[in-house]
């Protein structure tokens, strides 16, 4: 699907039908993990839907039994330490950088960086989400301008218990509200696909063997709009939002998250607390029951 070599050429798939792009992440043995291969090709398919004139709308949907379990911290394919062409910023390499250097300049591209890039593409974007939306998740979906969910669909942010104050795409006030907002991230627990509806971060939910049709659905309708008129009603919602404080809001975030790592590498083992995805998953199971 993309021109990148190697393994970038499996990890995301596209698919046109009619007037829909649909890009699908394909890393269903990890829990649609995101290594930094994924990232870029995700990058280079929202970059071929946005060429194609015959493209109306987006949707990012992750194959197997999850969307998304986030960022990867520990699959064989992680690829923290390779170089990729960076597309986001003018941040330099962070390949062989020590310390600070390589996690801020990596993280400014790979995860602020993207997730700006692809909110401002000029076409509307569906998430069509099953399963697990965790931490980096949360981050692919609140990307797109709808999120339609599986009612099988949970969504989390547990970083606080590496210390951290949530992911680098710190939206969790504008698309939870303050309050709610601090709950999620004070607790760490999953909410359902129904809490996540009525707190208004997704737009409905449907039975898990209705997603794929209801999301199609959903974006044939938005297709049939005319196309500057979606470009510039999502530029005005985004504008509003910002005005709103959401970019510098987020940008004080991203300082306050780069602390977080600093301080977890000078007090203890690593950036991330000592954790990896089995010592957080089994957090999770311990706090919330699952």
């Amino acid at each position: 699907m993309t021109d990148q070599p190697g393994q970038a050429r499996d990890v995301v798939r596209y698919e046109r039908r009619g007037p829909i792009a649909i890009v699908t992440m394909n890393r269903p043995r990890y829990r649609n993990a995101q290594n930094s291969a994924m990232t870029y090709a995700l990058d280079d398919a929202f970059y071929r839907a946005a060429d194609d004139s015959e493209v109306a709308v987006i949707v990012l949907r992750g194959d197997g039994e999850h969307f998304s379990a986030g960022h990867d911290i520990g699959t064989p394919e992680r690829d923290i330490d390779k170089t990729f062409p960076r597309r986001a910023g003018l941040w330099w390499d962070h390949v062989g950088r020590p310390g600070a250097e390589s996690r801020f300049a990596r993280e400014s591209e790979v995860y602020l960086g993207m997730c700006r890039r692809w909110r401002e593409l000029p076409k509307p974007t569906i998430a069509s989400v099953q399963g697990a939306c965790i931490a980096g998740g949360l981050m692919l979906a609140w990307v797109c301008d709808l999120i339609i969910a599986a009612d099988d669909a949970f969504f989390a942010d547990p970083v606080l218990r590496m210390g951290i104050p949530g992911v680098e795409y710190f939206a969790h006030p504008w698309t939870l509200g303050t309050r709610q907002a601090k709950e999620f991230l004070f607790l760490g627990e999953r909410i359902d696909a129904h809490r996540a509806h009525q707190l208004g971060m997704v737009n409905r939910v449907v039975p898990r063997a209705d997603l794929e049709a209801e999301t199609v659905d959903i974006a044939t309708r938005i297709a049939a709009m005319p196309p500057l008129g979606l470009a510039l009603a999502k530029r005005a919602v985004n504008q509003a939002e910002d005005l709103m404080g959401m970019r510098d809001g987020m940008d004080a975030a991203f300082g306050l998250h780069h602390l977080a790592h600093a301080h977890n590498a000078e007090v203890g083992r690593d950036s991330l607390a000592g954790h990896d995805a089995r010592s957080m998953r089994d957090a999770a199971r311990t706090t919330d029951g699952s």
